[in-house]
């Protein structure tokens, strides 16, 4: 992955406490935060639902409601290839955490770079 300076947007806006709140609380729970990392490995081109179960060791019910709790924070998106479901990372709502949790960090001057997957990045 390349790393980038780039402003943390969410929808054309900062992110406010309540955003911030729900993504975290999305990752707070041991087997959604092991998903969304190996989301954010796998990078945009993502994985279908069968083979993350196989390599979290979640049974396929499970996941499925964990993935529709990172979904709804805004963690991860879906889209359908053939007659799997793949789901990926979503970088820019990953990015606009980091910029928040490090807003104010080093007097105000943003020190955190943001993730730009390698399709994603400025050449």
């Amino acid at each position: 992955m390349i790393l980038v300076w780039i402003p943390y947007f969410h929808d054309n806006e900062n992110m406010e406490s309540e955003d911030i709140i729900r993504v975290l609380s999305a990752l707070a729970q041991e087997s959604r935060l092991a998903v969304y990392r190996l989301l954010v490995q796998a990078g945009p081109e993502g994985l279908p639902a069968g083979r993350i179960a196989e390599l979290t060791n979640i049974p396929p019910s499970s996941l499925s409601f964990h993935l529709k709790e990172l979904s709804h924070a805004g963690l991860v998106s879906s889209r359908q290839e053939s007659r799997f479901v793949i789901y990926s990372a979503d970088f820019s709502t990953m990015n606009a955490v980091l910029g928040y949790l490090a807003e104010n960090c080093c007097e105000g001057v943003s020190c955190v770079p943001a993730c730009v997957p390698p399709d994603e990045s400025i050449q």
